[in-house]
């Protein structure tokens, strides 16, 4: 999963017009150079909003964007995303692109044809590495014999299939469209199809005891799958379970299942590299890994956030969340909706929110490369971490202790600005 933070539940902006000049002033900051580039996709519709999501989707049934069931408006909408990209290609020139993230909604609703064409556009106008990783999110209620080889033989690598649970009564629990048989069959065929696919798992779910979590993570290890993201189930604002709470495990318990979980993925050979992915060797993430490291991320379509860095500022945009909204502006060459430098104040705890979910966690330098920023920046809250036993220094390098694994929050926090 790992979706990039969304846009607010409002779209009360208005177009956001910049030329390049404007990103190019000078300013507080002095990037020695720039980090990798990915690029992030977003394709809002899904069959059925589950009751906890609070990413950017939208039910395809529901009209959304001013059509019905089976009527997702694909080619308008890759239309729009090339406008989108086109509009912001002077913000990346020279630049290649390491990896693509094809999120949504429920990206396996678009058909093989339409991602084929997706990716074709976004390679006629991007430099992508040889190797770029091409990443896409599927769902098993949109499972279809062969559907995922074609999506393979269009361009994509590596498929995320959201499975969640392989219990009946919790994936009801969850609203999900799929069922336990579904998802068998969707990752075996997952697993014919790429070299490398990853599972999305969730624990905590309503009503779910340590040995139905157990059962739950043997049934994924079976699968002998490549990397396994395990998420667990927390209540957002303005979902369905925001306002209508499941009863869900005690925090004990959910400590205990995820103490569980890391014993059960390390016997299985798969490394926690992130606080909530595990991976084999040479299956790790190198999308999501470059958000937690800082890295650069192009992000289009609907309510998709972006993250550029130029030689004297770090910038974030938002694009129009809205997909009517999105698809009319983006067309007319006016996507961004929000588009705002980093505070200098503000990057040191932007940088540790990413880097200190990692294992093996940062070297110094790369905060200075990152984020223009001389280390004295971040050395009073070093110390305040090192002294409450969350981080470990060797040299310069930082990485979290099991305790500041455990303590994420309050870490993080340590670095907020005063």
């Amino acid at each position: 999963m790992t979706h990039i933070p969304i846009a607010p539940h409002t779209d009360d902006a208005r177009a956001v017009v910049r030329d390049i000049q404007h990103y190019m002033r000078p300013g507080l900051l002095q990037l020695t150079s720039l980090p990798p580039l990915s690029l992030y996709v977003h394709l809002p519709w899904c069959l059925k909003k589950c009751p906890y999501c609070d990413f950017n989707s939208h039910e395809a049934r529901s009209g959304s964007a001013g059509h019905g069931a089976g009527e997702v408006p694909e080619q308008r909408y890759i239309d729009a995303l090339m406008a989108d990209l086109e509009a912001a290609l002077p913000l990346i020139w020279g630049r290649s692109v390491h990896s693509i993230f094809i999120g949504g909604g429920t990206p396996s609703l678009f058909a093989p044809q339409a991602i084929d064409r997706l990716l074709s556009d976004i390679r006629a106008r991007l430099r992508l590495e040889a190797d770029c990783e091409i990443t896409m999110e599927a769902n098993p209620g949109t499972f279809e014999k062969d559907r995922f080889r074609a999506y393979r033989s269009a361009g994509v690598t590596r498929l995320s299939i959201g499975v969640q649970s392989f219990n009946d009564v919790h994936l009801k629990a969850l609203g999900r469209v799929h069922d336990r048989a579904q998802a068998l069959a969707a990752v075996d065929e997952a697993a014919s199809a790429f070299d490398t696919f990853n599972l999305d798992i969730m624990y905590a779910l309503p009503g779910q005891t340590l040995a139905q979590m157990e059962q739950d993570m043997q049934q994924a290890l079976q699968l002998a799958p490549p990397h396994i993201s395990i998420y667990h189930l927390t209540i957002e604002p303005n979902t369905y379970f925001a306002k209508f709470p499941p009863a869900i495990p005690e925090d004990d318990l959910a400590y205990a299942m995820l103490d569980r979980i890391t014993e059960m993925t390390g016997a299985a050979g798969l490394a926690r590299y992130e606080i909530s992915a595990y991976a084999r060797a040479g299956h790790q993430c190198f999308h999501n890994t470059n958000y937690w490291q800082f890295g650069d991320y192009l992000g289009i379509g609907a309510g998709a956030h972006s993250k550029l860095s130029f030689a004297h500022r770090v910038v974030r945009q938002v694009r129009f969340r809205d997909p009517a909204r999105y698809m009319d502006n983006a067309l007319a060459g006016h996507a961004v909706a929000q588009d705002d430098d980093v505070r200098r104040a503000d990057l040191p705890f932007e940088y540790m929110l990413n880097a200190l979910r990692l294992r093996g966690g940062f070297a110094l330098t790369d905060f200075t490369e990152r984020t223009g920023l001389p280390i004295s920046a971040i050395a009073k809250a070093l110390d305040a971490a090192q002294s409450k036993g969350l981080i470990v220094r060797e040299g310069g390098h930082v990485r979290p202790t099991e305790r500041g694994f455990d303590f994420l929050s309050d870490l993080q926090e340590l670095f907020l600005a005063d």
